[in-house]
């Protein structure tokens, strides 16, 4: 196969493109309508939100003129539209996967529910799906990867996600035959538990995001749900519940992830982890038994040994999902997807006091955060996903801070789509 950027450039010249159903006109939704606006070979033919304005800003700030936006109501006239070459607003984001000119849909909205429905409707009308949507994926995406495999389609998270951009690392040293020790991220900001929309109101309005990503991104449960997303693809574990979190820059990883018998930091080989002080990069740690590959190494300056460090100082997030977009389209290939099953859990823990009859409300919100466990113990504990938390579940009985909800704990999900494919799930786990 030609290299994704000689298949598009081909596909173009064949007069083709892929035609891209995007769900999620938000921050990582408008960068990515503008970047594909610049491939070739690919169109965003279709883009769903529930505000209307959000999505006609993005394609305007893409260069599409006014006059090519069109807002459809329904499938016929979206039809239409897109077989005239114009560009399609939705808010009704359920006639997404229904559309003729759609070959691949994007959910790009990071709602665990929301996402479990659109990459259902995707895999049963025989589209390719895309997820920048990890708290599905690690809630239910093992159900969904072996649904779409069923279909004959592709399931996938997304490059330069930093679940992904680690998978892309592990997969070439693993190719190599390289022993491969550990797997991380660095983490921007100090871990803090209490953050909520509130304490972060004014970051948020700086970075122009919303002030519930940025509170999920301080108090952790962002970077559990994406260690969980790399455990489920690898079969590696978080070393402790949380993971560590050691502090150090690039050059100190090595020496971290010897054994602590070694004089490292850490009691396993095989585990995910996120470091302060590496991001916004993503890493892993590499290892060799044979002599000459070791001498390799060395000369090449890698370091010392045992232990050396492939680093890759940046990820793009959605402007990288359209390489995810062309590898399922082109090749088949996923980019990151569930292929263990499932290996971790992040699971809800409390974020403050809480009482029973208690509401609790939504990731990076006031009553919840996330920690990775291994899925074992988790079970064992009877612990609740974090991505089956929403606004609908009340507490059965006062929660301390700092203890895990479990699902006796609460009532209200039985009605919800994702809690209904996580049963489906955990039956599909004890064949």
């Amino acid at each position: 196969m030609l290299g994704v950027n000689r298949e598009l450039k081909k596909l173009q010249e064949s007069g083709k493109y892929i035609g891209v159903g995007l769900v999620g006109a938000g921050q990582m939704g408008r960068g990515m309508i503008s970047q594909i606006a610049s491939m070739q070979g690919m169109k965003v033919v279709a883009t769903a939100d529930i505000n209307l304005e959000s999505i006609t800003s993005a394609y305007k700030h893409a260069g599409i003129e006014a006059s090519d936006i069109v807002a459809a109501e329904n499938k016929e006239e979206a039809d239409q539209a897109i077989s005239e070459g114009k560009s399609v607003a939705l808010t009704d984001a359920s006639l997404m996967s229904g559309l003729d000119g759609v070959e691949v849909v994007v959910d790009a909205t990071g709602v665990p529910e929301v996402g479990a429905s659109v990459a259902i409707s995707a895999i049963e009308n025989k589209k390719h799906i895309v997820m920048l949507n990890v708290e599905a994926d690690i809630t239910i995406g093992y159900y969904l990867y072996q649904l779409a495999e069923e279909n004959g389609v592709i399931y996938t998270g997304s490059a330069g996600d930093e679940p992904g951009a680690i998978m892309e690392l592990y997969d070439f040293a693993d190719a190599l035959g390289f022993d491969v020790v550990a797997l991380g991220k660095g983490k921007n900001n100090p871990l803090n538990l209490a953050a909520n929309p509130d304490s972060v109101k004014e970051v948020a309005k700086e970075k122009g995001s919303s002030p519930k990503m940025i509170a999920s991104f301080q108090d952790g449960t962002k970077t559990m749900v994406e260690m969980n997303a790399v455990a489920n693809a690898t079969g590696y574990v978080p070393d402790i519940p949380g993971m560590h979190g050691f502090s150090g820059g690039v050059k100190d990883l090595p020496e971290i992830f010897k054994l602590e018998a070694e004089g490292g930091k850490v009691q396993n080989k095989y585990i995910v982890e996120y470091i302060n002080g590496v991001a916004p990069g993503v890493f892993i740690i590499i290892a060799s038994d044979k002599e000459e590959v070791n001498a390799e190494l060395k000369y090449l300056s890698m370091g010392p040994g045992p232990n050396y460090v492939l680093y890759r100082p940046y990820h793009l997030t959605s402007l990288e999902t359209p390489l995810s977009i062309a590898k399922a389209y082109l090749s088949g290939t996923p980019t990151i997807a569930p292929y263990k099953g499932m290996v971790a859990e992040t699971v809800t823990v409390a974020k403050t006091d809480l009482k029973k009859g208690d509401h609790l409300d939504s990731i990076g919100g006031y009553t919840v955060y996330g920690q990775v466990y291994k899925y074992e113990e988790a079970k064992a504990q009877d612990a609740l996903p974090i991505g089956l938390v929403n606004s609908n579940l009340v507490l059965q009985r006062d929660i301390s801070k700092g203890e895990i909800i479990t699902y006796a704990d609460v009532e209200g999900g039985e009605s919800s789509l994702i809690w209904e494919l996580r049963r489906k799930q955990d039956e599909l786990l004890k064949k």
